[in-house]
């Protein structure tokens, strides 16, 4: 039942979206950053990120949103790292403070904390919040698949973009 209400309000955000054709995460971010009027920067991790079991971060200031993600993996999952932490943009979730003691305060010492609206880690799935922006990831990912021209996908194409992942088959 939670499964189901999760994404039935997952869907009801994606379903709101104009989502870009061609379909493809830095597209989508061009788009956010027009629509929010503010800039949406790609940048890469920060190793020391990595190393705290993180492999993207969403950092809003007051006038920029940066998307961090981790370079030592696949392009797939990099596009899927990018829609999680754009998931947690569109769902306006609540930030992690700077002075936990999870490390983030010393990897970007030089940013003020007061000058920070946003900064959430993505570590683990066990919070509602990184359960919203894994699904709602996956379905964007799925409803650009399925809304972009050409032939249809059959079940392995979907578990790949539900899965952010690419699997060798023979097609």
């Amino acid at each position: 039942m939670l499964y189901r209400n999760l994404r039935r309000h997952c869907q009801s955000v994606v379903n709101q979206l104009s989502l870009p054709r061609p379909f493809s995460a830095e597209a989508l971010c061009r788009q956010l950053a027009e629509q929010r009027n503010r800039p949406l920067h790609l940048m890469p991790l920060p190793p020391e990120a990595g190393a705290i079991g993180a492999c993207g971060l969403w950092l809003a200031t007051s006038t920029s949103d940066f998307i961090f993600v981790e370079r030592n993996t696949s392009q797939p999952h990099q596009e899927h790292i990018v829609l999680h932490e754009i998931g947690h943009m569109l769902l306006d979730h609540n930030s992690v403070q700077l002075t936990e003691p999870t490390g983030l305060k010393e990897i970007f010492s030089d940013l003020d904390p007061n000058m920070l609206r946003r900064f959430l880690a993505r570590t683990n799935y066990t919070t509602r919040h990184e359960q919203e922006a894994e699904m709602l990831a996956s379905l964007i990912r799925t409803t650009a698949d399925e809304s972009s021209p050409g032939r249809p996908l059959g079940v392995m194409d979907k578990l790949e973009a539900a899965m952010g992942v690419g699997i060798q088959h023979a097609r």
